[in-house]
């Protein structure tokens, strides 16, 4: 196990959604700066959704918690961090 985990580190998950301070600014890095597709984005429902490879979404974004939401702090819990695995241009196709 991990410290201060819960998890085995084999541990994977399907997809997340996470709690960000605006949906706009966490699309442009999920999609400008790591290369995510967008799948939608539903500025009624403050949310926002991004894949790779055509799946409905891996990372679902949304500000349900409040729009410009501080970070929490360090010992809240919750996700505190987490690996994006992409597979490597040799192995695609």
């Amino acid at each position: 196990m991990t410290p201060g985990s819960a998890h085995p580190p084999e541990t994977r998950l399907g997809h997340i959604h996470l709690h960000v301070r605006d949906v706009q600014e966490a699309v442009d890095f999920y999609h400008g700066v790591i290369g995510f597709d967008v799948m939608g984005i539903a500025p009624a429902f403050q949310a926002a959704f991004v894949s790779a490879g055509g799946y409905h979404h891996h990372i679902g974004l949304n500000t349900w918690q409040g729009e410009g939401a501080p970070p929490p702090p360090m010992d809240a819990l919750g996700l505190h961090n987490f690996s994006v695995i992409l597979p490597n241009r040799k192995n695609i196709g």
